[in-house]
């Protein structure tokens, strides 16, 4: 398959990124990696008419810490959050979620920004930054910069609350003490495909008292899930397996699941009850 004829624009600065996305904003794509957007204008899923290709835009890498803030900038490739060298929870819970996302090639080409920006309910960096409450940071030229929090961010499948002459710049993320325990487990047909279902789990467990609990759930909803009924079972109380055990009946209770040709409703809540567990045991260095 080939893409409808398109225009390519290469811009230097975020300024002129922007200036030519305000010109034509409902036919225009900005594409960094291109893992996602690439294929889909192969399949002719999409077909913007202009591609705005942001590589050249200085600024739009790296990971930086200011205060209990971790930055990840949009155009950071999924290699290098790989990569990072970050201490603590928070290093740990990227570096493991990375390590799902696709393959080498994938992970080589293909940004944080850009699987946020284009919201497949399964990505592991849309439920890492559900997990955590993210915040990310959005500039256009006719309004300027804003930062919206994750729960407002993700709509539904693959729809934000990014407007479309606005580029996403930067995700920041908090850095979580050394009390913190973070996992992930993700079942997969195949090595590299997107998660059936994913458990990602970051519990801040205080003298074996669980004192805040956060769980995202993908593949279970059009958009990441935060089960409010594990996190309720969790907190505050006592750190237990059986009570992780009750939090993901809680959790596999309380969501709906779509069902499809990987698995029907109550295929993905087995998934559920097996996956969170799993997660919060792979925090613990357990397996």
């Amino acid at each position: 398959m080939k893409p409808s004829p398109f225009e390519y624009h290469r811009p230097e600065s975020l300024e002129e990124a922007l200036g030519m996305l305000a010109r034509d904003p409902d036919e225009s794509k900005v594409l960094a990696g291109g893992q996602s957007l690439v294929p889909m204008m192969n399949f002719r899923l999409a077909s913007p008419t202009r591609l705005i290709d942001i590589n050249r835009v200085p600024d739009l890498e790296g990971m930086s810490v200011s205060g209990d803030r971790l930055r990840v900038a949009a155009r950071t490739r999924h290699i290098d959050v790989q990569r990072n060298e970050l201490p603590g929870p928070l290093g740990e819970l990227l570096r493991e979620a990375a390590g799902h996302v696709g393959h080498l090639p994938i992970r080589t080409r293909g940004t944080f920004g850009g699987s946020i920006a284009h919201c497949d309910a399964a990505s592991e960096w849309c439920q890492v930054a559900a997990l955590l409450d993210a915040e990310m940071t959005v500039v256009s030229a006719s309004r300027g910069e804003r930062t919206i929090q994750a729960a407002d961010f993700f709509q539904s499948i693959f729809t934000t609350s990014l407007e479309l002459d606005e580029i996403l710049v930067a995700v920041t993320l908090p850095v979580l003490g050394e009390t913190w325990v973070t996992g992930i487990a993700e079942f997969a047909r195949r090595a590299g495909d997107f998660g059936i279902v994913t458990a990602t789990t970051a519990l801040n467990i205080v003298e074996g008292v669980v004192a805040e609990a956060r769980i995202s759930l993908g593949g279970v909803h059009e958009i990441p899930f935060r089960s409010e009924a594990a996190e309720t079972v969790l907190a505050g109380q006592a750190f237990t397996p059986e009570l992780v055990v009750a939090a993901a009946e809680a959790a596999a209770d309380e969501v709906d699941p779509p069902s499809d040709v990987h698995g029907d409703a109550d295929y993905r809540r087995d998934l559920v009850r097996a996956l969170l567990p799993r997660a919060v045991r792979s925090g613990m260095g357990a397996t």
